[in-house]
């Protein structure tokens, strides 16, 4: 029984290197059983089961993994400081989002070039005007305290909703191009994978964004949380169109298109809405402020 037990240890909590190698392994195991293997193969079978293994073994650290981070948490002197210093805690948000964005106009870009569409390179160039704008605003918030000059901060806030409104417009005839001249788009199966992963993690990222920094009120986040929820927002139809792509039937094309353009023409309100919604609010700002300060 001992023996039996020592067994089930070993298998269910081995050494963490056993972890570093069947995790990844199941991970290209299964995108091939996706891509490559025959779905009524051994291999196939074989990948799910080790995929089902790997997250038994995540899962069953997870307690670990949380117990050693509040340890880290409160022992280690970097993090210590990350999680004392409200500010520099929004840098490090503004920058992850801007390398975030900045990889994925670089990702829809090389689609471009692959597929020679003129939508990827629309998404390539929306999303590196997104990362200026967001490098602006990172530029911005360096070394200021929140609320330090609240007259510049709206000046820059009313900047980002113009640019995010006339991004919208250009977005809109996007939408009308592809579902009006029915211009569309092939994805494979790995593209797809990486989009719907793009999209799932940028929206919860947006939207924990603007839960957890609401409390600061600075025009400059709020315009940073504005620019995560517009971009996440094209990012779900550009999850659509790929999901079509991918899984649709040629039977289903109305349809799609439908869908499509509902979806785009609700992506094009929420943003143009948020972005009006940043222009009307700044300018009464920006105008009580001067007057104030007359």
């Amino acid at each position: 029984m001992k023996v039996f037990k020592k067994i089930c240890k070993a298998m269910i909590l081995p050494h963490v290197s056993v972890l570093l190698i069947t995790v990844p392994a199941a991970i290209v195991l299964l995108i091939c059983s996706l891509t490559v293997f025959d779905p009524e193969s051994i291999a196939t079978y074989a990948s799910y089961a080790l995929s089902a293994y790997a997250l038994t073994l995540v899962c069953v650290r997870i307690p670990g993994t949380i117990k050693f981070i509040k340890h880290l948490k409160n022992d280690n002197k970097y993090v210590v400081r990350y999680t004392s210093d409200a500010q520099l805690r929004v840098q490090i948000s503004l920058c992850a989002a801007l390398l975030f964005n900045f990889a994925y106009a670089i990702f829809q870009l090389g689609l471009g070039i692959f597929h020679g569409s003129f939508w990827f390179y629309s998404l390539a160039l929306y999303y590196a005007l997104l990362v200026i704008i967001r490098g602006s605003l990172l530029l911005k918030v360096r070394g200021m305290k929140a609320s330090e000059n609240q007259l510049a901060e709206f000046i820059r806030y009313r900047f980002c909703g113009i640019i995010l409104l006339t991004m919208t417009l250009a977005l809109t005839a996007m939408v009308f191009f592809m579902t009006y001249f029915g211009r569309g788009f092939t994805h494979h199966y790995i593209t797809t994978i990486a989009l719907a992963a793009y999209t799932f993690t940028s929206m919860t990222f947006a939207i924990i964004n603007v839960v957890k920094y609401r409390k600061f009120e600075s025009p400059v986040l709020s315009a940073s949380r504005a620019i995560s929820l517009a971009a996440a927002a094209v990012s779900m139809l550009t999850l659509e169109t790929a999901m079509f792509s991918a899984f649709g039937t040629s039977e289903d094309t109305e349809t799609q298109g439908m869908m499509t353009l509902l979806t785009g023409i609700a992506v094009c309100v929420f943003v143009a809405t948020m972005a009006i919604s940043m222009i009307i609010h700044s300018t009464k700002k920006i105008k009580k402020l001067r007057s104030e300060a007359n």
